[in-house]
């Protein structure tokens, strides 16, 4: 594997919430505005799964976002995934970042900041790599976007 350049694209994400564990807060009435978050913060657990593709890593992804939602209405992320290569390597995925709702609701911008790992000898290049990634998720239709980038 060639060296990977700062700021270069590695792969792009397409995924779908395939499920939400709520803790004592409605998250459909929550993203709908229904209700405000709660002064002390919310917890959902939202899994996904879904599709990686680009000029540097492809796979199967699937994993668990343990997102708080702070009373200011700030989603904080705390991801947890895989990604299954089409050799069947697996590679865990790591990460934090953010989501901001936009004012027009059911859309949130989001921001992360992820780690990768392999013991795979042919995949064990993402291992030194700190990545960001941009995107967005439709709260509404359970589609999440990213595009992934070393840093």
């Amino acid at each position: 594997m060639s060296t990977i350049k700062v700021s270069e694209m590695l792969y792009s994400l397409k995924m779908r919430i395939t499920g939400i564990t709520e803790f004592g807060v409605s998250f459909a009435d929550l993203i709908a505005g229904a209700i405000a978050p709660p002064v002390k913060g919310a917890r959902f657990d939202a899994a996904f799964e879904g599709e990686a593709s680009g000029p540097r890593l492809n796979g199967t992804v699937s994993g668990v976002d343990y997102i708080r939602v702070r009373g200011d209405g700030r989603f904080e992320l705390h991801i947890h995934e895989s990604i299954t290569t089409p050799d069947g390597v697996n590679i865990a995925a790591h990460g934090d970042g953010v989501g901001t709702l936009r004012s027009e609701g059911g859309v949130a911008d989001l921001r992360v900041n992820m780690t990768l790992f392999a013991s795979s000898e042919a995949y064990k290049w993402v291992n030194p790599l700190q990545l960001w990634g941009i995107g967005t998720v439709n709260l509404k239709e359970g589609v999440i976007e990213v595009v992934a980038y070393s840093a």
